[in-house]
């Protein structure tokens, strides 16, 4: 991995990053140019500057290919064709997102490894012992999210405790990969460790004890499938059900009211609701911003230039499973989460294009001024992730957004999942579960956004894999939840993904313009046959193979002796 093979030149960028940069708020940074490590370090405000950069930039490179692998390999974003290899099951190591968003993870890593080193070793005598406790805490659990996504990704991998320690042993291109039960019990302590540091709240938008226990109910609700064979593991089941119910009823949380709310700037941005995510600012410094709007609006939604997402969009399969189709004009908005997810023929939103008077998705070129038309074979394009032009940016945020640039937050982990881990959690490994505890939740997650459903009075796993998929579509999410199912139902998972239709529409442009009718709209059928489980895990990149190809040797165990906690 780029992280490991050039490990000294990142551990300079990691001095350099952590003190540039721009960002309102709490995420404000000093120039470059106004110190150095050494000199760094000595106020409490130097502290949580120098962790304000973990919620951004070394995450940048991995937002680009998130949604690659969470959605369009879960079979829930189409994108360009069907041989796209992320949806065709064809990827190979030489891909360059792959590559960038390994070696995004990496730098993730050593950037919290930086700074949990030097708050120990550079924190002066007037930092407080709660900020560095703050401080190390929220690396910890940053540092956690990043091995979460390298082991489900990748599975093996080598655990790197310490930069220093790596660079004096000169080993950084040599490293072994560890066990993948030794990764998760690595995440659970480091994660168990941040636990006793973070404060019960933050400012806003920072990571707190409560952001911990999240994704720690998480952890164990993934593993305990890991390796398993059609059941899971008791007591990990009920570690997630304690950890969420700690979250649930101690932090103060509650969910958004408007689901498309949380998506927004103006709400969504620092909402309660949202447990963890990345913190981004549409600045002159590259990668503090968010740039998948440039990767999933339609053509010159923006009014910059600077957006190429007209052939990417849901699929039918996922259009399908909120109940609605492209091949028909009538759209059916029983559950809100549809809209707030893809938009559709017929679709109008109030703060889109809000200078214009709202924006309506149209598949007419003449009527549609600012050009954004729909050429995606699936009748969907992407909402989510999405701010609007330069207007929209500006009302939501105050200032303009920039070329391939928003301050849109991206959620990782909200409370609404952890309602769903819990209740997954009790049913457990049973058929299914009228926990009254499990349904409330479920119940309030689905009625969220389908107001007038009945209460549910049973639940299966089906049922609240299917919500899982509904609520949190399009936000990166999907194909770990295939993974977490694989490790202990490989046969299920491979059926999933098999039935999924990630096909199109032909002559859908033409029938939305009354040039043909209904019957002439073909669908153009495309499946996969996923026979092999090891599709479940990504190629590694080539150049980190050719670097060290102790990479694609068997993993060895983790010395947990080396580490204090």
């Amino acid at each position: 991995m780029k992280y490991i093979l050039n490990f000294k030149k990142i551990l300079v960028l990691t001095a350099i990053v952590m003190l540039a940069g721009a960002c309102e708020d709490f995420l404000d940074r000093p120039t470059e140019d106004s110190y150095t490590i050494d000199s760094f370090y000595k106020t409490d405000e130097q502290c949580f500057q120098a962790a304000n950069v973990l919620y951004n930039a070394p995450w940048y490179d991995f937002q680009r290919g998130w949604g690659d692998i969470g959605d369009v390999m879960a079979g829930n974003i189409y994108k360009s064709s069907n041989e796209n290899p992320y949806a065709s099951f064809s990827l190979t190591g030489t891909d360059e997102n792959l590559a960038n968003a390994s070696n995004s993870l990496w730098l993730v890593n050593g950037h919290c490894n930086a700074v949990i080193e030097n708050i120990a070793t550079k924190a002066g005598p007037d930092v407080s012992q709660e900020t560095k406790n703050t401080v190390t805490g929220e690396a910890m659990v940053w540092k956690s999210l990043a091995y979460f996504y390298l082991v489900r990704c990748w599975g093996a991998v080598p655990i790197i405790h310490s930069n220093s320690e790596i660079i004096g042993a000169g080993t950084a291109t040599t490293l072994y990969k560890n066990r993948v039960e030794d990764i998760y019990e690595y995440i659970i302590r480091t994660l168990n460790k941040a636990i006793t540091l973070l404060p019960e709240s933050n400012a806003p938008g920072r990571l707190d004890r409560y952001s911990a226990y999240a994704l720690l109910s998480k952890v164990y609700l993934t593993r305990s499938g890991y390796d398993q064979s059609g059941s899971r593991i008791q007591a990990d089941l009920d570690k997630a059900k304690e950890y969420a119910a700690m979250v649930i009823n101690e932090s103060g949380r509650t969910l958004e009211p408007v689901y498309s709310n949380l998506f927004r700037i103006s709400t969504g941005n620092r909402n309660r609701e949202c447990l963890i995510s990345w913190q981004w600012v549409a600045s002159d410094q590259w990668c503090s911003q968010n740039s998948l709007q440039s990767d999933l609006a339609l053509n010159n939604f923006t009014g910059m230039a600077d957006s190429w997402g007209t052939w990417t969009g849901p699929t039918l399969d996922l259009e399908w499973a909120f109940g609605d189709d492209a091949k028909s004009k009538t759209r059916n908005d029983i559950d809100a989460r549809r809209k707030a997810t893809m938009m559709m023929f017929g679709d109008y939103y109030p703060y889109f294009w809000r200078d214009m008077g709202g924006f309506t998705a149209t598949w007419d070129d003449e009527n549609n001024v600012a050009g954004a038309t729909f050429g995606i074979g699936t009748g969907a394009n992407c909402v989510k992730h999405i701010v609007g032009n330069t207007e929209d940016h500006k009302a939501e945020y105050g200032s303009a957004s920039q070329r391939m640039a928003t301050s849109l937050s991206t959620h990782l982990l909200r409370l609404a999942e952890v309602y769903l881990i819990y209740a997954e959690a009790v049913l457990g490994n049973q058929a299914s579960t009228s926990d009254a505890e499990a349904l409330r939740l479920y119940n309030l997650v689905h009625q969220r956004s389908v107001p007038n459903a009945d209460d549910e009075t049973s639940l299966t796993f089906d049922k609240i894999f299917r919500e899982r998929r509904l609520e949190l579509a399009c936000e990166g999410e999907f194909w770990y939840d295939l993974v977490r199912l694989h490790y202990y139902n490989p046969d299920l998972a491979k059926q999933i993904i098999n039935q999924q239709e990630r096909g199109s529409y032909g002559n859908l442009r033409a029938y939305y313009l009354g040039e043909v009718d209904e019957s002439s709209v073909e669908l153009y059928s495309f499946k996969v046959n996923v026979t092999d489980d090891s599709k479940f895990l990504l190629p590694f990149p080539s150049n980190d193979i050719n670097m060290n190809p102790r990479l694609l040797e068997e993993p060895v165990p983790f010395d947990f002796n080396t580490i204090d906690y």
